[in-house]
């Protein structure tokens, strides 16, 4: 075989493998708002809330929808359907009602910009089940070295109590159909259980590159392990702040309405 058919098919398997790397395949959304545009990209680690977040975007569900809980120095949410224009009556929950499993990965983390699911709390939602449609995307604040190593402690209660709270429940629903466990029985099952959820998953620790990012651009440790993190904003981080800034009433509704005009899919 000669040199220039050498190059040619070095050449090819070159370009294939460049086609098929994870990169190339990386979902994008463009959202544009009232306040200004953002585009963001899904995590492909995340196959259910991007894949839920990708069809919602592809019905134009979002279109007229609101931010409606907005909190400066924390995040920005939106998606509640019963507040889009036009709805005369609300159609359902969408916390509780429609929701996607959790996809919780230690490397995905609620840095500055972070996109991730809303959801009710433990004692509700003791499965940490996401809103299939309500999202929020972190503002959070620049923490100092000390600040980010005492959310590691939050992290690791917040872990744990979620955690006991799903095994109390899961047992307690065994206990229903037939066990006939007392209380005190109920709790000591689901703290074995806990520590040997913790045995086998370890201990959720805040990295050094994710410590940084937390110090340098900001972000929200506490939430991490047991919210949902499926994106993250690449394109409009000065529009996060200024929807962020926005005069709030008592329920953290902006008191001018912040819109999502159109989100659509789009590549690099």
């Amino acid at each position: 075989m000669n040199s220039v058919k050498i190059q040619f098919l070095f050449l090819l398997l070159l370009f294939i493998s460049s086609c098929n790397s994870p990169g190339n395949n990386d979902v994008y959304v463009s959202v544009k708002t009232t306040a200004g545009n953002m585009k963001i990209r899904l995590y492909n680690e995340t196959p259910l809330h991007r894949d839920n977040f990708i069809r919602l975007v592809t019905s134009d569900f979002y279109a007229g929808i609101p931010f409606h809980r907005v909190i400066n120095g924390f995040m920005i949410q939106a998606g509640d359907e019963s507040l889009k224009p036009g709805i005369t009556s609300k159609l359902r929950d969408s916390l509780s009602v429609l929701t996607v499993r959790p996809e919780f990965n230690p490397f995905l983390f609620h840095k500055k910009g972070a996109l991730a699911a809303a959801r009710e709390g433990n004692d509700i939602n003791p499965e940490m089940l996401s809103s299939a449609t309500q999202f929020y995307i972190v503002q959070g604040k620049k923490l100092t070295s000390e600040q980010v190593d005492l959310s590691q402690q939050t992290i690791d209660n917040k872990i744990r109590e979620a955690n006991l709270l799903r095994f109390i429940h899961e047992i307690t629903d065994s206990s229903k159909n037939g066990l006939n466990l007392t209380s005190s029985q109920i709790q000591e099952r689901a703290t074995l259980r806990l520590y040997d959820f913790l045995d086998k998953t370890g201990t959720r620790k805040i990295t050094d590159d994710q410590k940084k990012a937390y110090m340098s651009e900001g972000g929200v440790p506490r939430l991490d392990g047991t919210y949902t993190v499926f994106g993250e904003v690449v394109e409009g981080f000065d529009v996060i702040d200024r929807i962020a800034a926005f005069q709030t009433d008592a329920a953290d509704k902006p008191v001018k309405d912040v819109i999502i005009l159109k989100m659509k899919i789009i590549r690099k």
